[in-house]
């Protein structure tokens, strides 16, 4: 994959999670990282930019029209009234050290930026904290692919098709446990 493509498909995966999507951008990333971890690590910068660039409008959305920002949460899988509940609780007892925290226990950042955007909170100390919300998880899963990568090749050969084939098996094992648990 040409860095251009990467860029851009990361960026919007970021946004995309952001926002509407439910599949986090870690899954392309983890793949590119089989390949080209140098790679994975750019697109990883670009997957942070939008998932920035999509919490700033959820959080924007949420100021101006929360009822109608929770409503898409509503529709989002996996996203429960009760989570929704659940994140407004933990912002009322950390504030925005709930964001930094929250998304690395699996609970999507979009439902942080809608709560934070209907209490009026401000942009940017949000996206501040966001920065390293999102940072850890989109550089760290990469590292982590290319280092179980190593440890596989022995089993691998170095097969592309077996690697990716066993990433793949993660992944759909990740979220089969996590719709499970989630969907309340």
């Amino acid at each position: 994959m040409n860095r251009r493509a990467a860029a851009i498909g990361a960026e919007a995966w970021g946004v995309a999670e952001a926002t509407v999507f439910f599949i986090v951008p870690d899954v392309g990333l983890t793949f590119l990282a089989l390949r080209d971890l140098r790679g994975s690590l750019r697109a990883a910068a670009w997957a942070l930019a939008g998932a920035l660039a999509g919490g700033l409008l959820m959080l924007l959305w949420g100021a101006r029209s929360p009822e109608a920002a929770a409503r898409l949460l509503d529709w989002v899988p996996a996203i429960s009234p009760a989570l929704v509940a659940r994140v407004h609780a933990q912002v009322d007892a950390h504030g925005l050290g709930a964001v930094l925290f929250g998304p690395l226990a699996g609970i999507p950042y979009k439902i942080y930026a809608v709560d934070w955007g209907a209490r009026h909170g401000p942009w940017l100390p949000f996206l501040l904290v966001s920065l390293p919300a999102r940072a850890v998880r989109f550089f760290l899963t990469p590292l982590v692919a290319a280092g179980v990568r190593r440890l596989l090749v022995p089993l691998t050969r170095g097969r592309a098709a077996a690697e990716a084939g066993l990433l793949a098996a993660f992944w759909i094992g990740f979220y089969a446990f996590y719709f499970t648990v989630f969907a309340e």
